[in-house]
Formats: structure tokens, sequence, C-alpha cells
């Protein structure tokens, strides 16, 4: 069996256990600020506060739900007078980003092997069904189903903040790469919709995740790839069972970069180690 430098549970999926990994341990000491917090929360609210959650009535309509969304949270309610209900009715304004279904239809339940009341949270990303089961929801609150919600919402690129980072390392999905860039530059925008169409090649097989240089509480994620400010915007690919990584600057993000970056760090390639080597080489002077 792998050994692992973190639990993870498909059921609960709240929390990290401590850990003795060391990226994660580094990242966790980056403390959630004012200022993070205030973006999180403008990211996740949103003009629609009279959305409702999709009714999905049979089976086909489920499927189809989950299909199209990148995050699907989904209220499985044999009883839909418990209180549960009515604070994950709250969290549908709350999160823009997510597609929220609810479904009453036993064959719907049985389908995703729910018995009594659930709320699973389904990613597009690594295929996951990660369930908060009847005790769960007995002890439910908004403020428990707000972190389920943030901690787990996994995306094509998932930004990185002090709540998603305990969900990637809780995904089974191994190799993080990290775009390290400041959200304020002018080729942001283009630089995302390119990284986000590398990230579909890998689906399954790489977290693609962004790292906003912009905030100084990110700099210890800088530092740990042993980066320089010079050197950003940077790609930098990491492994969570060796804890291997590797580092790319990039002038421009390109699909191809992206993806030859990758397949190398794949086959055992490592940039680094190259550049170590050229820095060991004796210099002959002329």
């Amino acid at each position: 069996m792998k050994s692992r430098g973190w639990s993870r549970s498909r059921g609960k999926a709240m929390e990290a256990a401590p850990s003795r990994c060391l990226f994660l341990l580094f990242l966790l000491a980056c403390e959630l600020s004012p200022d993070t917090a205030a973006e999180i929360q403008e990211s996740s609210d949103g003009p629609g506060a009279s959305q409702e959650p999709v009714r999905l009535t049979d089976v086909p309509a489920a499927m189809e739900f989950i299909g199209a969304a990148e995050v699907a949270v989904i209220g499985f309610f044999q009883d839909l007078e418990i209180p549960a209900v009515s604070i994950f009715h709250s969290m549908v304004q709350k999160y823009q980003d997510v597609s929220f279904g609810i479904s009453t239809d036993s064959e719907v339940l049985a389908q995703y092997n729910i018995t009594g009341n659930a709320i699973s949270l389904f990613r597009l990303v690594d295929n996951e069904q990660l369930d908060l089961g009847s005790e769960d929801i007995e002890r439910m609150d908004a403020t428990r189903l707000s972190r389920f919600i943030e901690i787990n919402s996994l995306h094509l690129v998932t930004e990185y903040n002090p709540a998603t980072v305990i969900g990637l390392f809780n995904s089974m999905i191994e190799i993080h790469l990290l775009l390290i860039m400041n959200k304020a530059s002018p080729e942001y925008e283009g630089s995302m919709d390119r990284y986000q169409k590398a990230a579909k090649l890998f689906q399954g097989k790489i977290l693609f995740i962004l790292v906003n240089s912009g905030l100084k509480e990110n700099g210890k994620v800088i530092s740990f790839f042993k980066l320089r400010e010079s050197q950003l915007p940077a790609l930098a690919i990491y492994q969570t069972l060796d804890e291997e990584w590797d580092t790319l600057p990039v002038a421009e993000v390109s699909v191809q970069d992206v993806q030859n970056f990758c397949d190398g760090f794949l086959t055992g390639k490592r940039l680094k180690e190259n550049r170590e080597a050229e820095d060991k080489t004796p210099k002959v002077e002329l």
C-alpha cells in the first residue's frame, strides 16, 4: 500500500489529518489574512440571491447535471422538513461557481449509494464524490457546510488559499502544477485562458493550481520552490508522494509549454537537475 503524508476520507473530507508532508505544512503556515478572506468571500458571493437548487427528479437528470458542472453539490433528502434543507438552500447564493441540485427521488439516491439524508459534492477534475452522511447532517450548521464546500471545491484550475490547499492534498491526484503569477498582470487573463485549456489535457492526472504572487502571504509558496520575483511568472510542479518538484520560469504561458513541462515531469525529466548540473560544470575561461 502506498504511504501518504496525510490521511484522506471519502465520506467526510472536512479536514486533513496532521501531516508530515513538508509542502503541505509549509502551505498551512500561511494564515488566512483579512485581505485573502475578503477575496474568497468576494469570489463566492454573487447577485443570485433568489437562486434555488435544481430539482433532480430522475437518474438521467442527475447524471446530466453532474456531468455538466466542474463542481456540483447535491442535497439528497428523504425528508425536506429537516433543518439541514434550509441551510443547504442558503448556500446556493453564496457559491456562484458551484452548481447546486436537490433530489428526493429514491432511484437517484440509490444511484449514488445514498441511504438516509446526505449532501454530496461531485468534482469533474478528479471524478470524486465526497459525502456528508446522516450523522453529519444531524449536526449540520452553515459554518460546517460552508467549510465542506470551500475545502473540497476543486476546479480544472483551483486558486490556492488556506482552505483549498486542504482539499488539494486530500485528492487522490498526487501531482500538482502551480502557475505562480500576479493576477494584476496585464497578461493574466490570456495566460489563464491558455492554462485552463492545458488543464483539460491532464484531467485526472494533474491538479492545476493558481497562486497569486501579488498576495504577500503567498511569498512562502514562491520561496519553497526557490524562485525569485524576477523569475515570475513561473510554473512549479510537485509530486506529493515523494515531494519531488521542478520549476519553469515562463515569459508567457502557452498550452504547448505547459504540456511539454508536464509530460517531461511525468516521464522523469527534471529541468532543475539539468540546471544544477550546469551550475556545477567547471567554467572554462577564454
